[in-house]
């Protein structure tokens, strides 16, 4: 059975995800400059005029994509920082299961987080709004986690806003690395370290 056979049985919202879906699929290999409905129609293996159809044209398409891409990442993310984070026994076993748990969402959907943590050039205004709003909240979160009188033993910041923008900075950057080195930096490496570094950022001074 052909492409063109299965897919005229779609229905409208199963026609709409195979779009979205091919689109991240040419967002992945050639960056935003590479989609175009032309495109898209060829990879899905339909006209033009039923592209033009679900999205009435390539602004809407690429909005509907980095909406749904966006959702999904901040979906990962609320069920990662969960309030279970901020009740955790020991908020550095906490912020470590929650660096395992990011990191395997990336690996698990490489061309979303590649969108996030690196839009490409020429990406929509659209996703640098959706990744400032997501970052504003994993920030309210992870200060939380380090405010003093907030959680269990380990790391308790006196100042809880600027850690967690640190401690976000080097999850994102492992995140980049998992990304473009795997083979350089594994993920049991990324973990191994971030574990080291959190123990002794939660090591009492002197």
């Amino acid at each position: 059975m052909s492409v063109t056979s299965r897919t005229q049985r779609m229905s409208a919202a199963e026609r709409r995800e195979q779009l979205l879906d091919v689109t991240k699929e040419l967002v992945g290999e050639h960056g935003f400059h590479g989609v175009t409905m032309e495109a898209v129609a060829r990879r899905a293996g339909i006209t033009r005029p039923i592209v033009y159809g679900h999205f009435h044209d390539l602004r809407g398409l690429l909005q509907a994509l980095l909406d749904r891409e966006t959702e999904r990442a901040l979906a990962q993310l609320s069920e990662i920082l969960g309030d279970d984070l901020i009740a955790a026994e020991s908020r550095t076993e906490a912020l470590l299961a929650a660096t395992r748990g990011y990191l395997e969402a990336v690996r698990a959907d490489p061309v979303t987080w590649r969108l996030i943590l690196m839009p490409p050039e020429g990406a929509p205004e659209v996703l640098r709004e959706h990744i400032a709003r997501g970052r504003e909240a994993v920030l309210a979160v992870l200060a939380d986690v380090v405010r003093p009188g907030s959680g269990g033993p380990g790391l308790a910041s006196p100042d809880p806003p600027l850690t967690a923008r640190m401690l976000s900075a080097l999850a994102d950057e492992a995140a980049r690395l998992l990304l473009t080195e795997p083979d350089e930096y594994p993920l049991e490496r990324l973990l191994e370290h971030s574990r080291w570094l959190l123990e002794r950022l939660a090591a009492p001074a002197g």
